[in-house]
């Protein structure tokens, strides 16, 4: 070939590059950086997620769109510019992710860490997260891979969208329609599944794909722009323009345009300060973002604010090293969350992102440009390939090896004596669950000692009632008994009570009745326990330390079956008093628990067990909380509760307090032993000393009975 022959034609048809779209990604990205840095100044930034699935839909899907109506499409071409556009910052992150995290974490953090890679790697992080969202799961800021959970939809996007539209091309179908079709399926379940099942909603591609598809719709729109609707948008626009102008002028051709960016600003501005954490999303709150982003988009790289706001140069580099930066950012943050056993101070949080900006600029700079941009594009997308492979199998070897225990073997003695761990499968008997759902009975907590024999003992409750049972389960294994646990958190064990937010469904309702009629209809059943954590149903609020956003709890306390009753103690009350009416009916002997001390911070921080840290711990002694604060906290849950079992004098009262409290403390460590696996839970060693307690008063009711 001369150096006068033109170079061959590119397959695929790419958008003419807009600096606006850039801005938005900025726009997109310091949102959620903010949001993970300093999440009371932004609570809604979690949405930049959302425009960026917009984006992407709206670029992938003009790509695909033009280039099979050019008849140019090929999949060896797509994937191998998605693979030089993904794969070399991720790599990067993940190896230095794994790097770091072998002289950071323990075993079991790097094992997990190992699971995340390989999930990362692989891009179905989001089913990993999905299935790890249990009451019990670590919180999500010690989960340095966790943002990949996006990327993986991303990439699922990637691999379903452009067969279905070439499929969808061959056989002559409209790819609009298609479009709109899907899109409408996808947000359907969304809607649907936010209500029975926020988590799986907020995970899964069927309930997100339409996000991206919303953009896909604005591809096909853009690039059939001539053909669709021009007399109605140019007589919408001239219509503005006499409203807005004194007199209509020649520049009121852009009025529209400029309308639409201005809306979607506001859209996206609104989701930013008004949806949070606690909001049922993504669901109907997710059109703020979605369809701000559209707004702008369409408005073109013209209209007043994509043109002066987004298009200015500050946001433009951003938004050019917006994609390594949301790589970077959450490890860091995440890393420093770990090693300080704590929300890290400000100074910290600060220093991460900008070591995460500058991170991002080499990364761009020398990492990204260099391959996406340079020669030799096939022996690259194999090299990426194969790199990637070799890094999801390191992790998932990782994760087969429990981590490598002997790195730090001195922290993983300490942490080990302290017993902190509590595993993924407690109160997740599958056996139980399946045998719980023949007898047509839905279970959030399914536990039982002897799995086919009928329980004697009944523990019915959340997740203090779930953190019972393997002491109870433990004491009595020399006995005769057999022990069952149900239940679902946070639910209340009493019939017709729902603690939810609005716009949710009563989901304790679905758990918790179908556990009480089992108790009342199960003759075998002599003995009812029921535990909540009491406090939390009154307030509707957790206590002080913020282990999973209980700051922001906020629910609400409703008697199904009165919902006009608004007082939390009426409804608390109402409940109770029926439930052990219902239960003393069928002879059942009930034992109510009075709940263990919520502790208000992390029990971790009374042991030096990091094998990093970044400032100098400062080891909380006593490990306790005072006796005055624990008797404020629960001075109204506790009156309610005796008001209520005055009537009642055959209910057994345990008082799980009182063997953990003396007059000033209430102890979080006693003779040596962690008691709390975090805040308000109990440890094993903590439900082993209660339980065996606990215990006692078992078999002496079951004698009464």
């Amino acid at each position: 070939m001369s150096i006068n022959t033109p170079p061959p034609p590119e397959h695929l048809t790419h958008p003419k590059y807009r600096p606006d779209i850039d801005g938005l990604r900025a726009i997109a990205v310091l949102s959620v950086v903010i949001f993970h840095a300093f999440p009371r100044y932004l609570r809604g930034g979690f949405i930049g997620v959302d425009i960026f699935f917009v984006i992407s839909g709206f670029l992938i899907s003009t790509i695909i769109m033009g280039s099979l109506e050019r008849n140019s499409f090929s999949f060896v071409e797509f994937y191998s510019r998605r693979i030089k556009r993904i794969f070399p910052a991720l790599i990067l992150v993940l190896i230095a992710s794994f790097v770091f995290g072998w002289f950071a974490l323990l075993a079991g953090e790097y094992k997990q860490l190992g699971k995340h890679i390989a999930g990362g790697a692989s891009f179905i992080s989001n089913f990993l997260f999905w299935n790890e969202s249990g009451y019990f799961d670590n919180a999500a800021e010690t989960k340095p891979l966790l943002h990949l959970w996006s990327l993986g939809i991303e990439e699922q996007f990637y691999i379903v969208w452009p067969l279905l539209l070439w499929l969808a091309w061959k056989k002559r179908f409209n790819l609009l329609t298609i479009t709109i079709v899907v899109a409408a399926i996808s947000f359907a379940l969304n809607v649907s599944k936010v209500h029975g099942n926020a988590v799986a909603a907020f995970y899964l591609p069927q309930t997100r794909f339409w996000e991206l598809l919303v953009g896909s719709f604005l591809a096909y729109m853009t690039l059939h722009r001539r053909s669709l609707f021009p007399k109605f948008k140019h007589k919408l626009d001239m219509w503005l323009g006499q409203i807005i102008y004194a007199q209509a002028s020649e520049t009121n051709v852009k009025t529209l345009q400029n309308i639409q960016s201005v809306l979607g600003a506001v859209l996206i501005l609104t989701g930013l300060f008004f949806i949070t954490k606690d909001r049922n999303f993504p669901g109907w709150w997710a059109l703020l973002p979605t369809f701000g982003s559209v707004l702008i988009i369409s408005a073109g790289v013209h209209s007043w604010f994509n043109r002066v706001v987004l298009s200015n140069r500050v946001l433009v580099w951003f938004g050019l090293i917006s994609f390594p930066l949301y790589l970077w950012h959450w490890p860091l943050l995440s890393f420093a969350r770990i090693m300080e056993s704590e929300m890290p101070p400000r100074q910290i949080r600060i220093t991460a992102v900008m070591i995460s900006i500058v991170l991002a600029w080499l990364t761009y700079k020398f990492i990204e440009q260099p391959i996406r941009f340079g020669k030799q594009d096939r022996i690259k997308t194999i090299i990426l390939f194969l790199l990637m492979l070799a890094i999801g199998c390191t992790g998932y070897y990782s994760y087969k090896k429990d981590g490598f225990e002997f790195r730090h073997k001195k922290q993983e003695e300490i942490k080990a004596n302290a017993n902190f761990d509590w595993p993924e499968s407690q109160g997740h008997n599958q056996e139980c669950s399946r045998r719980m759902a023949l007898a047509g009975i839905v279970t959030g907590y399914c536990d039982v000692k002897n799995i086919d024999h009928n329980p004697e003992i009944l523990i019915i409750g959340d997740s203090h009632g779930d953190h019972l049972y393997p002491g109870v389960a433990n004491a009595i294994a020399d006995k005769s008994y057999n022990v069952m646990n149900l239940g679902a958190g946070p639910c209340l064990p009493f019939f017709n009570v729902a603690f939810i937010q609005e716009g949710y469904p009563n989901s304790c309702g679905a758990y918790i009745d179908p556990a009480l009629k089992f108790a009342i209809e199960n003759e075998n059943v002599r003995v009812v326990i029921l535990s909540s954590r009491g406090p939390l149903y009154l307030t509707g609020r957790g206590y002080h330390y913020d282990r999973g956003g209980e700051e922001g709890f906020d629910r609400t306390l409703v008697l199904t079956n009165r919902p006009e009753i608004s007082d939390f103690r009426q409804v608390f009350k109402i409940a109770m008093k029926n439930t052990i009416e219902r239960l003393l009916e069928k002879n059942k002997e009930i034992i109510f628990v009075l709940d263990v001390p919520e502790l208000g911070f992390d029990p971790q921080s009374c042991i030096d067990f990091r094998p990093l840290r970044l400032t100098p711990i400062h080891v909380r002694f006593p490990c306790a909380v005072s006796r005055q604060d624990f008797d404020e906290r629960n001075l109204e849950y506790r009156s309610l509760v005796f008001s209520v079992l005055k009537d009642f004098p055959t209910v057994h009262i345990f008082d799980a307090a009182a063997e953990l409290c003396d007059e000033k403390l209430c102890w979080a460590m006693k003779g040596g032993k962690m008691l709390y696996q975090d805040d308000d839970h109990l440890s094993f060693q903590g439900s082993d000393f209660i339980g065996h307690k606990l215990v006692e008063l078992i078999l002496a009711s079951i004698q009464e009975h």
